[in-house]
């Protein structure tokens, strides 16, 4: 069993989504139960996937769930540029997501690629 703690991956995505939880408490009210959650639970799901995908036997179950995150990653890439468009995110913390977001998805990339090379 693999520890998702050793992995920079996990780590980082799961400080994205501290950084995403503390930008959206500022959104609008009326955002709560639409873009709002629906950004957390698109962000939330990134370290998720990896941390299940830690606990799977092979290295093709683990890249599965990597893939998962790695989705994820691309919906939460949308929903911040929505979050932009719509005034609810200033361009400079927007930049700083997508960057982040790149980051991890490069990454998730890259190991997926290894382990299904290993499998």
């Amino acid at each position: 069993m693999r520890d998702f703690r050793k992995y920079g991956v996990w780590e980082q995505s799961h400080k994205l989504v501290l950084e995403l939880y503390r930008l959206t408490k500022d959104f609008p009210a009326d955002e709560k139960f639409g873009l709002v959650s629906q950004i957390r639970r698109a962000v939330i799901s990134v370290p998720t996937n990896i941390c299940e995908g830690c606990g799977k036997r092979s290295e093709r179950d683990f890249a599965r769930f990597l893939g998962i995150s790695f989705g994820s990653c691309q919906e939460v890439e949308y929903l911040t540029l929505l979050s932009k468009d719509l005034g609810f995110l200033d361009a400079n913390s927007h930049d700083l997501v997508q960057s982040e977001i790149t980051s991890i998805k490069k990454q998730l990339y890259h190991l997926i690629k290894k382990l299904n090379a290993e499998s």
